[in-house]
Parts: C-alpha cells; sequence; structure tokens
C-alpha cells in the first residue's frame, strides 16, 4: 500500500526512510532539509520487525506512525515497510533522485544501508538535529514519573 497525493508525475522525487516513533520536532526538520532536495518527498517508513532487529521496538505501532508522518506539510508520498538496505534497484523502481539521511550514520551503516545509493552518487547526508531525539523523549518521560 502506498499512500500518495495527486500530482507526483513529472516532479523530482526524493527519498527518506525512517521509524519516525514518537514523532518530533527533529523529525519535522529533517523531512523539512530532505523536501529541499526535490519537489515530492516519499517517506518510507521502516516496520516494527526491522526496527526490533537493529534496535528498540518502537513505542508506536506501524500505523499509527504512518498517520503522523503522512499528516506532516512536507511529506508528498508515504510507503509503508520499506526496506531496510536502499539499493539502486529500489529507487529505480520508485522513480526516486535521490535519498536522503541524517548525518549522524557511522560510516559502517552508510556502507550496510546506503553503499549502493552512495557509490552511485544518489546519498546526501543533511545535518542532524541535536537535543531531540525519541531516545531522548523516553528518557525525558522516564525521568518525570520518578
Amino acid at each position: 500500500m502506498t499512500i500518495q497525493h495527486p500530482g507526483a508525475a513529472g516532479r523530482r522525487r526524493v527519498y527518506v526512510d525512517m521509524v519516525g516513533d514518537l514523532f518530533h520536532m527533529g523529525h519535522v526538520r529533517f523531512l523539512e532539509a530532505a523536501r529541499g532536495f526535490g519537489d515530492w518527498l516519499v517517506v518510507g517508513v521502516l516496520s516494527d520487525e526491522v526496527v526490533a532487529a537493529y534496535k528498540r521496538r518502537p513505542i508506536m505501532t506501524l500505523t499509527e506512525r504512518l498517520a503522523v508522518i503522512e499528516a506532516c506539510r512536507h511529506v508528498d508520498e508515504v510507503l509503508p515497510d520499506a526496506p531496510y538496505a536502499v539499493t539502486v534497484e529500489f529507487l529505480d523502481r520508485h522513480d526516486i533522485a535521490v535519498v536522503v539521511h541524517g548525518d549522524d550514520l557511522p560510516p559502517k551503516t552508510v556502507e550496510e544501508v546506503y553503499g549502493q545509493v552512495a557509490a552511485a552518487g544518489r546519498l546526501r547526508l543533511v545535518r542532524y538535529t541535536a537535543g531531540i531525539s525519541t531516545t531522548d523523549l523516553i528518557r525525558r518521560v522516564q525521568e518525570r514519573r520518578g
């Protein structure tokens, strides 16, 4: 299932993938920056199972995360169950020009997840929004409960 707004044809399509758990200001800033690389932003949302395989299971369900991400004004299209590793074949199948990610990824992860895309010159990194993260929000809630 792809959630897409009308008017996608003929646009420079930009792709980001994300978990989007506890959607926050950092997510919004990231999506706004990514949108600046084209005129149609496609957001791939990773499944609960994929996320749980490399970090904690999301607090919000995939359905909840999809609804919040789709509601963001910078997002034009949402792809549920996005692949963990992004390939050039995936980009070509979805007519995507470039992939954007935050610059907080270690080189090993860039190679593992975006290796093909980076090698093809189709990966762009944007500044990570410091001071806000889902992990930080969880910590704040725990501190205030205690």
